[in-house]
């Protein structure tokens, strides 16, 4: 939802994108393109994360928050295990 992603994705120009927020969305926004992500505050938050990948073919993950980045890098090999790369570098 932020600018910061809607630039993100329109340097990537890829229609396999998928937008995501843990905030709060309006339901008419969620589709294939903005997906509601887990709330990083859940203990759970890197396997929830995990399974949203797996479940979307998810490869590679651009972490624009740093809290989730923080939770993510953490965790990075478990995600590795699946080929899913975790980014936090600004293209």
């Amino acid at each position: 939802m932020s600018a910061k992603a809607h630039s993100l994705k329109n340097k990537i120009n890829s229609p396999d994108l998928i937008l995501g927020d843990y905030h709060e969305v309006p339901g008419f926004m969620l589709s294939g393109q903005l997906i509601k992500l887990p709330d990083p505050a859940s203990a759970s938050y890197a396997h929830q994360m995990l399974t949203l990948c797996l479940d979307n073919c998810v490869t590679i993950i651009y972490v624009l928050d740093t809290n989730e980045a923080s939770l993510l890098t953490e965790t990075k090999q478990l995600f590795v295990e699946y080929d899913i790369q975790i980014t936090t570098d600004e293209l």
